[in-house]
């Protein structure tokens, strides 16, 4: 009889615990479809929008794609004009850079004119997002990941601009023309160079957002000192939580609410947990065998022939699936690892100040919140800690438009 009086208990908690997770999927679902889902970085490849990069086709394996964003009922994305940072801060490497961006705007433009118009549009201010959101379109921005590409020459950011670029993230993992990055131990110019400076001001004249992921603390302080508009970091995370030199410590995020602007936090694992020195070194060894030092990021990929980038695509696919076998041994950051940094930024910078910018296909992708497709889990996880439909409309795209939307008032300013 007891036994069965434990089994009847059990059966009875199970029931209600059922019930109520079942009650928070559909609330979580209702807030999911009314918001306005918004990620601020996905990384792209130059042949977008060809056949060889189809993100209209249920066969894709990238963590970004239309279908995915369909799926998870994503309404807008970011789409990164990344460039690799090379030493050389010259004419020689500034075409290079010059010619790589100008690849990857014309596969964001090939994507939205020609491939798929009538699934996405481009989106250049924050009205034309919901604009476009009210059409049952997927609304695609760009950002360009690396100021390397201006080189020298202030009156490229006015094309970039007229292009449709609404961000620049001043650097990437390597100092360049116009600041220190995160990444690089020894100093260049000891933070924001004076050519620097003169970028963060015609950024704020033409309306485009200051990005401060990847750059130096030092640097940080510096384009806060000078811009006068809000600034965002597009895919960051916190320092308190992980320590890592892409992370904002609470000084920076306490600093960055006051500017008024924006941390995007990241869904890259090793920006949300510190990895076991085991794990670490398991995905050295793999990348080492499989030939995929840096992933494929260094700004290369566009010297390829055809026959080189299928090998690389197959390497990447044989790197992803023996990942599983690491994960489970040496479990990586999860989705509660991701709103961990959500919670922290939430309670430091407040409200008003967090949002979402995933890195996918840069390195992004978590158990959870593992592309596009998995965005409704993190609305669920945010009702799930007690979140409101206001506080998850914010956190979800409107903490991000609201920044834009300040931007571009002060360049009206003058």
């Amino acid at each position: 009889m007891r036994v069965r009086t434990v089994l009847a208990f059990a059966a009875a908690v199970f029931a209600v615990s059922y019930a109520k997770e079942a009650d928070l999927q559909t609330k979580a679902k209702a807030i999911h479809s009314r918001v306005i889902p918004i990620d601020t970085h996905v990384d792209i490849s130059p042949q977008l929008g060809t056949p060889a990069v189809d993100p209209g086709s249920e066969k894709s394996t990238a963590r970004w794609d239309l279908v995915k964003m369909e799926k998870g009922g994503l309404k807008g994305v970011f789409l990164a004009v990344f460039v690799g940072q090379r030493r050389a801060l010259d004419a020689h490497g500034y075409r290079y850079a010059y010619d790589a961006a100008m690849a990857r705007f014309e596969a964001v433009h090939r994507l939205v004119e020609k491939s798929y118009p009538d699934r996405c549009a481009l989106a250049v201010s924050p009205d034309e997002v919901r604009r476009i959101a009210k059409t049952g379109k997927r609304a695609i921005m760009i950002g360009i990941e690396n100021g390397y590409p201006v080189g020298e020459d202030l009156s490229l950011l006015r094309k970039y601009y007229d292009l449709g670029a609404r961000y620049i993230t001043l650097c990437h993992s390597g100092h360049n023309q116009i600041c220190d990055s995160s990444s690089a131990p020894e100093p260049l110019h000891g933070g924001l160079s004076a050519f620097g400076r003169k970028v963060v001001a015609e950024m704020n004249r033409l309306g485009m957002m200051v990005d401060v992921s990847h750059i130096a603390e030092k640097s940080f302080w510096d384009v806060l000192s000078v811009t006068r508009a809000p600034i965002i970091a597009s895919h960051s995370g916190c320092a308190a939580v992980c320590r890592h030199d892409r992370n904002l410590t609470d000084d920076q995020l306490r600093a960055l609410a006051k500017n008024g602007g924006v941390i995007q936090i990241v869904a890259l694992g090793s920006y949300l947990k510190t990895d076991a020195p085991e794990r670490r070194r398991a995905v050295m060894e793999l990348r080492k065998e499989l030939g995929m030092s840096g992933f494929g990021r260094g700004g290369e990929t566009e010297k390829l022939s055809e026959k080189e980038r299928e090998e690389l695509q197959a390497r990447r696919r044989a790197y992803m699936e023996r990942m599983k076998a690491i994960d489970a041994r040496h479990p990586p950051a999860t989705l509660s690892d991701f709103a961990d940094h959500i919670d922290h930024a939430v309670k430091v910078a407040g409200i008003n100040h967090v949002g979402i910018g995933t890195d996918f296909d840069g390195g992004g992708g978590i158990p959870g919140f593992n592309d596009e497709a998995d965005a409704p889990n993190v609305t669920a996880e945010l009702v799930r800690r007690g979140y409101s439909e206001r506080d998850i409309a914010r956190i979800w795209g409107g903490n991000l438009l609201r920044v834009w939307r300040e931007v571009e008032k002060a360049a009206a300013r003058k």
